[in-house]
């Protein structure tokens, strides 16, 4: 009987097993049937959500948007992530080898899931045998997507719980995986992977990261660099061969094993790719490499206020962005400006060798406390006020202890060990530069060079740098004139000029740079090409500065103008920029004409979403412009200011070029305009400080200091016969009102 009832009890227990094995087996299947199917509903919010299928065909990816030159050549990008994609036919077929070998051999077979593969990963797990990871190239690009989307919506409640966080997103990517495959083709998935993925080094998708270690494009990359960029996604800092490079030649060896294995190459070409050295060259464009890297940052300024009012993200939507600058002329103007201040910094170190240090004030002794002044400018210094706050000393220490720094010089850049306060000293030596070059017909700037290293220098010369004009403004006065009824004929005499009142209550009157007076008589034509002072003062005391005022305004000058005599000889700060624009006038028949740099904005399928047209108003008549030429003339005949030009061959008969030179006081800034019928340029040379100068005129006059630049500029521009910049003479009305040919002409005005 108790064996009986112990054989009973058996059977219970038997049969209860066999139930249980029986209900695991049916809920096991059915819970994780439910669970998916929660999961793709987001049950509750528990999950957040899946990406829908035009999610997954329009994936969110962070395109950096590219500017061009006029004929085409890319400048440089805008982008938090850079990133720009390509076509599955535009990738080297190597990289498309590595990258299977290494992440997954059997991603022609599987449907997104590799059970084989994720067996093998687990049983590693295991066993510490780690020949393999689970995840396909379908789940890593899945896991990208999900990094890619940092909108809300996609995390649920059950992502605050660390160890079920892990489970929901590994079972989304798989989702998402399978999802993808039925969307996409294989070559439009490893396409979409390569254009996702991380390589490091800012760089993101295959076309920059090919760009950025290689200076390739993506089709043109060999086995063994193939195989360093499949290497550097496992880990771009530990694998990178720029930061790492025995580590990175280590893993491409990895990579190449790989290829080996699986019989993409052979063993032969598995030893001789193994034995190459690893050789990169960097070819990211970032802000400071590139072309026209001043232009490209004051373009910036235009493009986030316009994306702002369009709804648009200038660092992620791809945008193409074109640009007037022509490449070729931007190089030449570059090129113009090099050799012209690695000259001029020679003499300007010459000229205060065994004198001490240039920065003087008006009665030329050494300002007191320059260097420490500047450099509480600086960020480093606002810095260390911030760490020590009213610490003088230590801060003082910290500016005056010597680091390890990389710093410019004209001979090519340096590593050195300087303190920052030797480090500001060093700069503040160096002579500045502003260059610009429009066509004054369509108001396309077609160079712009703001200083002389972009990457040391990053303060802009032709648009927000302004300082005194000197005679540069004495064309608008003269202009004013001439619309007012005078005629470049008009007779004044070289005497003193006295205008009364003027600042503080006192009497003004304007010498001439030689601090004297000829009394001789003569034409406003030769006035302003002899660049006279004495009867540019006799101008305006006649037409008043109110009306110099206007001028200057319709002619594009914005920055403030002070309304007392002075300016005339330009004692009001003004730019490059609106100089440039100002003069393009008369080459342009009197109609003023905004300078520009953008022309359209494309979005990332090429459809235009900006074009931008010239802003274009009517100053003076065609035959007053015209007249203004032709005393621009005057500049470069025998007795100008301007007939050095001839050194550089411009001053031919078939050619006709309108110039004024510009010089302030104390030879602080040195100014030069030139004016051809098809192109118009301007040049400001001069020091970080308007304290920093030469000490006499003989050599920081603007025939001297900034006239070269643009003889060299013009020069290399004609010489050059793919541009359409060809020697010319101005167009002429065809009739005159007023005898440009003086002589007996010549009248006294009433």
């Amino acid at each position: 009987m108790v064996l009986f009832d112990r054989f009973i009890i058996k059977k219970g227990k038997f049969f209860n097993l066999i139930v249980g094995i029986w209900i695991t087996f049916f809920l096991i299947p059915i819970g994780i049937i439910l669970y998916f199917v929660a999961l793709n509903y987001n049950l509750f919010g528990l999950f957040g959500k899946l990406p829908s299928l035009e999610n997954l065909e329009n994936p969110k990816n962070e395109l950096a948007s590219e500017i061009y030159t006029s004929d085409g050549v890319l400048m440089g990008k805008y982008y938090r992530e850079n990133r720009t994609p390509v076509q599955f036919e535009e990738i080297s077929p190597y990289l498309i080898n590595a990258l299977i070998a290494t992440e997954d051999i059997r991603f022609e077979q599987h449907s997104g899931i590799d059970l084989r593969g994720l067996s093998r990963a687990i049983y590693g797990l295991i066993t510490g045998d780690n020949s393999g990871g689970g995840s396909t190239l379908s789940q890593q690009l899945a896991k990208n997507l999900f990094k890619l989307r940092k909108e809300g919506g996609y995390r649920g409640y059950l992502h605050k719980v660390p160890i079920l966080k892990t489970i929901v997103t590994k079972t989304k990517e798989w989702l998402v995986a399978v999802k993808l495959e039925r969307s996409y083709t294989k070559k439009e998935i490893i396409t979409l992977y390569l254009n996702t993925v991380e390589f490091g080094s800012n760089a993101f998708g295959i076309q920059t990261a090919a760009k950025t270690f290689f200076d390739k494009d993506p089709s043109q990359l060999n086995v063994e660099e193939a195989a360093v960029l499949v290497g550097v996604l496992q880990a771009p800092t530990k694998w990178s061969p720029f930061l790492n490079k025995k580590n990175a030649i280590f893993r491409r060896n990895v990579v190449l094993e790989q290829m080996h294995k699986y019989g993409f190459l052979g063993s032969s070409q598995l030893a001789y790719y193994k034995s190459l050295p690893l050789v990169t060259k960097r070819g990211v464009e970032d802000a400071i490499t590139g072309i026209a890297p001043y232009l490209r940052a004051e373009a910036q300024k235009f493009l986030l206020e316009w994306a702002k009012e369009n709804g648009r993200d200038l660092y992620a939507d791809g945008l193409r962005i074109f640009t007037t600058i022509d490449s070729r002329v931007q190089k030449i103007a570059e090129e113009a400006m090099i050799e012209h201040m690695k000259y001029q910094q020679k003499l300007f170190y010459a000229h205060w060798q065994g004198i001490g240090e240039p920065w003087r004030d008006e009665f030329f002794r050494v300002i007191p406390d320059f260097i420490e002044n500047e450099a509480k400018k600086t960020p480093r210094y606002k810095a260390l006020v911030e760490e020590y706050g009213n610490d003088t000393k230590a801060i003082e220490a910290e500016m005056n202890k010597k680091i390890s720094m990389r710093i410019f010089t004209w001979e090519g850049e340096r590593d050195t060990l300087m303190s920052p306060m030797d480090s500001i000293r060093h700069y503040k030596w160096f002579l500045q530069a502003g260059f610009m070059a429009m066509e004054p017909k369509t108001g396309h700037i077609k160079a712009w060079v703001g200083g002389i290293d972009f990457k040391h220098f990053q303060y802009d010369h032709v648009k927000l740098g302004k300082r005194q004009p000197g005679s540069t403004f004495k064309p608008i006065v003269y202009v004013a004139a001439l619309d007012n009824g005078y005629t470049p004929c008009n007779l004044f005499i070289d005497q003193p000029v006295t205008f009364k009142g003027g600042a503080g209550g006192k009497d003004y009157t304007p010498r001439n740079s030689y601090g004297g007076y000829t009394y001789a008589t003569k034409t406003m034509r030769q006035a302003l090409g002899e660049s006279i002072n004495s009867i540019t003062a006799a101008i305006t005391k006649l037409i008043g500065v109110k009306t110099i005022v206007d001028y200057a305004r319709m002619l594009g000058i914005t920055s403030p103008l002070d309304p007392v005599a002075s300016l005339c000889l330009g004692s009001s700060d003004v730019s490059l920029y609106e100089l440039v624009g100002a003069y393009a006038t008369f080459a342009n028949k009197g109609r003023y004409i905004k300078p520009m740099f953008i022309t359209r904005i494309e979005d990332y399928n090429g459809r235009v979403i900006a074009d931008f047209t010239p802003e274009v108003s009517e100053v003076v008549s065609e035959e007053v412009a015209y007249m203004m030429l032709d005393m621009l003339k005057a500049s470069t005949e025998p007795g100008g200011t301007a007939v050095a030009l001839a050194n550089y061959g411009l001053l031919t008969k078939d050619n006709e070029i309108g110039a004024k030179t510009g010089t302030t006081q104390n030879q602080s800034d040195a100014w030069f305009i030139g004016v051809t019928r098809d192109l118009v340029a301007g040049v400001w040379v001069g020091g970080d400080s308007r304290s920093i100068h030469y000490r006499d005129i003989s050599l920081g006059q603007g025939a001297v200091l900034a006239l070269p630049m643009y003889g060299r500029f013009m020069q290399k521009i004609y010489a050059d016969p793919s541009l359409p910049y060809k020697r010319c003479f101005f167009d002429k009305p065809e009739e005159l009102s007023v005898e440009l040919n003086c002589g007996a002409m010549a009248v006294r005005p009433k």
